[in-house]
């Protein structure tokens, strides 16, 4: 039997977006920018607008603005104890992020979103399987 950390195991991919996720947890969200200023996330290498290797981390918004969101009543297994949420596409400047999100309403209430609405990104856990996601909250919320 081998003492290696199964985390290192891992595809590259899965432990970049582990990292990201932490990264976000601990205060310190970030995207992959490239000298033109097009935002990208982890695990990505190259630009995906201008085909650039030189990404650098760059701080995200604390703050981003919902453009888009979706509702979902009849979830896929891995979110079925969530449901109904609310999936929302949310611009942070250079990138945009896709996340749930927890409004602190009642459950089996649907959150409440607008698109233009304030929300703050956070990490938190399906209640289905406890795995991490992206999650917003709105402006003011903790």
């Amino acid at each position: 039997m081998s003492d290696a950390d199964p985390a290192d195991a891992s595809p590259a991919t899965d432990r970049d977006y582990a990292e990201w996720l932490d990264a976000f947890a601990d205060g310190g969200g970030f995207a992959l920018v490239c000298p033109d200023g097009h935002g990208s996330l982890p695990p990505r290498r190259v630009c995906a607008e201008c085909g650039s290797t030189d990404l650098s981390r760059e701080p995200l918004d604390e703050m981003g603005t919902v453009e888009t969101y979706s509702v979902v009543h009849v979830p896929s297994p891995r979110f079925a104890d969530d449901a109904p949420y609310a999936t929302a596409v949310v611009d942070f400047g250079p990138t945009r992020l896709t996340g749930i999100v927890r409004d602190g309403g009642a459950d089996g209430d649907a959150p409440a979103v607008e698109i233009g609405d304030a929300v703050a990104v956070d990490v938190g856990e399906r209640v289905t399987d406890g795995e991490r996601l992206v999650v917003f909250r709105p402006a003011g919320e903790s």
